[in-house]
């Protein structure tokens, strides 16, 4: 027994001893991959303090629960060490982490690349603008529209062309008994502006139209302007000198020579067609005093049917209507050959036909930057 005694004593002391001496080096593990090989030289199969544990079998019954406890303590105060030594340097390097990935957010941004302004949004805006300066203000109206609005209302009867599938978009919902469309123009907002309240009235209508149609001059959804004007003494000539004063204010000319050709359009009487002069030479076409024309708009006296679809008497209120193609406007002021580009997301062609944001157009200051 008293061997055993001081076995105890000795295996005490030498417990006591290795605890000491690991948790020194456990303290002083200068990073996470030394305290790791620490930890299995420590705690692994082969570790020192596994390597007590082997010892055991070979004392007696008591000697074995004493020393078996005392190993137990010593592996879990290892191993809680370690524990805390691993957070401690995991810290440590998380600070030295954000510290090297700190930004000053004083200094100056980077320079990012310029965004640019779609041609389509800067001409709508022109457009606005010089209209704007006349007096009328901006329509909006929903891209589905009835029947009534799209069709019936600007006297356009069952077996009219424009109401084929071949020219419409038509949609599976319907509204009274008839199927609703993708407008095809931008003239529902003027039944939809008279209908809401009575004359005088003076807008236009801007936005999204759609047909079907695909070529270098036509697509499936293209933008369209319309305007109105509706009162008592209105008369050609007042459409004639706001449409006259309107093509030299969006292409910055004052020697634009105009005409008008009777046309017809069910929704107008009398109806003309809008031509502008140019020439063309070497391939290109300038805008002006030249021997040629291009027709540019529609346009005429709104017709008695309308005003009396919507329930405005004819006899004692007049108007005229107008209508263009903002995508066409855009290609002739700014040189632009293929109305499909417009719709093709090409980076490229934007930051070149593009616009910047600040170029914001006014007829004082001047439509093109």
């Amino acid at each position: 027994m008293a061997q055993d005694e001081g076995t105890v004593q000795a295996a005490d002391a030498d417990v006591g001893g290795l605890q000491r001496a690991l948790l020194a080096e456990v303290a002083s593990a200068g990073d996470l991959d030394t305290l790791d090989q620490l930890r299995v030289t420590a705690l692994g199969k082969k570790g020192r303090i596994t390597a007590l544990t082997k010892t055991l079998g070979q004392l007696d019954p008591d000697t074995r629960k004493h020393l078996g406890q005392r190993y137990n303590r010593l592996k879990e105060t290892v191993a809680a060490a370690i524990t805390a030594r691993k957070a401690e340097l995991e810290s440590e390097a998380l600070d030295v982490q954000l510290q090297a990935e700190r930004q000053d957010v004083t200094l100056p941004a980077r320079p990012l690349p310029a965004g640019r302004i779609h041609p389509v949004s800067q001409v709508t805006e022109e457009i606005i603008a010089i209209f704007g300066d006349m007096g009328f203000t901006v329509a909006e109206g929903p891209d589905v529209e009835n029947d009534f609005n799209n069709f019936s209302a600007l006297n356009m009867p069952p077996e009219h062309p424009a109401r084929q599938m071949h020219d419409t978009f038509y949609v599976e919902a319907e509204q009274d008994g008839r199927p609703l469309v993708l407008r095809t123009h931008t003239s529902p907002v003027q039944i939809r502006t008279m209908l809401a309240g009575p004359p005088p009235h003076r807008i236009i209508a801007p936005g999204r139209t759609y047909r079907c149609d695909y070529d270098m001059t036509h697509t499936p959804m293209f933008h369209q302007v319309e305007g109105l004007m509706i009162d008592r003494r209105t008369h050609m000539g007042h459409l004639k000198g706001c449409l006259t004063d309107f093509v030299r204010a969006i292409f910055e000319r004052d020697d634009i020579p105009v005409r008008f050709r009777p046309s017809f359009f069910p929704f107008t009487e009398p109806s003309a067609e809008m031509d502008i002069g140019c020439k063309r030479q070497g391939g290109e076409l300038t805008i002006g005093a030249g021997d040629d024309w291009l027709e540019i708009l529609g346009c005429g006296m709104v017709h008695p049917k309308v005003l009396r679809a919507v329930g405005v008497d004819p006899d004692v209120w007049q108007g005229f209507a107008f209508g263009m193609g903002i995508d066409r406007i855009a290609m002739l002021k700014y040189g632009i050959p293929d109305l499909r580009t417009f719709f093709e997301a090409d980076l490229r062609w934007l930051r070149h036909y593009g616009f910047g944001a600040l170029d914001v157009p006014t007829t004082r200051g001047g439509l093109s930057r």
